[in-house]
């Protein structure tokens, strides 16, 4: 409510907009799934396709050895050209993608070109209804990994909407995203957890007991509040029990010396009996930026960076001398210890 009025109230000084309130909410999961995003523009539809049931025990090999198959309809992409849709190929590899398989519907309604070919009877001829496809549309696909599928048709979606037409560049449509995932697997490898926004979020009541034996299902009581498709704050309850966190600490393979060694000022505050807090933190670098209608943040901070993260007005990051080295501890070596005594 807080963070709704202080909002509500900038739209309404700065920039005479009427903004209602309270602002829809919508579950990480519900996101990734409808816009593969966790900060997801809904201004318009052409929500995700999960196509990967329609297409069990297909012949097509790409997509049957696949955990997802995902689609999302582009109106009026059946009048791209062959060279517009190589583009489309283009700009996926840019991206690190292997490209975009698409079909494109007729003015009769029939699936063709494209992976038609080897889609085959009754895929390919149910699929316009199935994508809810009309005549002239095209239906673009993506397969592999499912988070990694949502998040390739998320940004498709984004693109192919602009390239349509059909994203507004006006309105203001401000959105909670809620119960974010508490843990993604660290690494390429998948193994171990690593905390999806740092080790303090609290997790859900019910989810407090399977932490052990299901962390990849525990969800958290965070929430990043939304604007047009780009987060402009986020924030979270925190854990305030000492056995919780070291419960949360265990997921993540801290064992109790080395989350002593990291965080041990934070243990021994629990001694102390911190009371349940939370909060949220602005962008107001994104709030500036999306609210005068620029293009960057770099256009409203003072002295930005630059995207190696060097500072052009003071020329940091420079050397140090080994003065301020030795000052901050840098060089420090420390001493062998004394042998114990015989």
């Amino acid at each position: 409510e807080l963070a709704e009025a202080i909002l509500t109230a900038i739209w309404r000084d700065v920039l005479g907009a009427d903004i209602k309130t309270p602002f829809p909410r919508m579950t990480f999961g519900d996101a990734m799934r409808r816009y593969g995003s966790d900060k997801p523009d809904t201004r318009f539809d052409m929500e995700l396709l999960d196509l990967t049931e329609y297409f069990a025990g297909t012949g097509f090999k790409i997509f049957a050895s696949s955990e997802h198959v995902g689609a999302v309809v582009v109106p009026g992409g059946g009048s791209y050209t062959r060279r517009q849709l190589d583009g489309w190929n283009e700009w996926s590899r840019s991206r690190g993608g292997k490209g975009v398989a698409y079909v494109l519907v007729d003015a009769d309604g029939v699936a063709t070109g494209g992976i038609s070919k080897n889609l085959g009877e009754p895929y390919l001829s149910g699929l316009p209804a199935a994508a809810g496809a009309s005549a002239g549309d095209a239906i673009f696909f993506q397969a592999g990994p499912r988070r990694a599928t949502l998040e390739a048709l998320g940004a498709l979606r984004l693109a192919a909407a602009r390239d349509r037409g059909v994203a507004p560049d006006t309105g203001w449509d401000f959105l909670w995203v809620t119960d974010a995932p508490m843990f993604e697997p660290a690494g390429e490898s998948g193994e171990g957890w690593t905390a999806v926004h740092h080790p303090f979020t609290r997790p859900r009541a019910e989810d407090v007991d399977t932490l052990a034996e299901r962390p990849g299902e525990a969800l958290a009581v965070a929430y990043d509040v939304v604007l047009n498709g780009t987060e402009i704050g986020g924030g979270s309850l925190r854990i305030h029990e000492r056995e919780l966190q070291e419960k949360v600490f265990a997921v993540l393979g801290l064992g109790e010396e080395e989350a002593r060694a990291q965080f041990g000022f934070l243990l021994d505050a629990f001694k102390y009996g911190p009371p349940p807090h939370g909060g949220i933190a602005f962008g107001w670098d994104r709030i500036c930026m999306i609210a005068s209608g620029a293009s960057s943040i770099r256009d409203v901070i003072a002295f930005p960076k630059t995207a190696s993260g060097g500072d052009p007005l003071t020329g940091a990051p420079t050397l140090i001398t080994a003065a301020q080295r030795r000052e901050a501890g840098i060089d420090f070596v420390p001493k062998p210890p004394a042998p114990a005594a015989s």
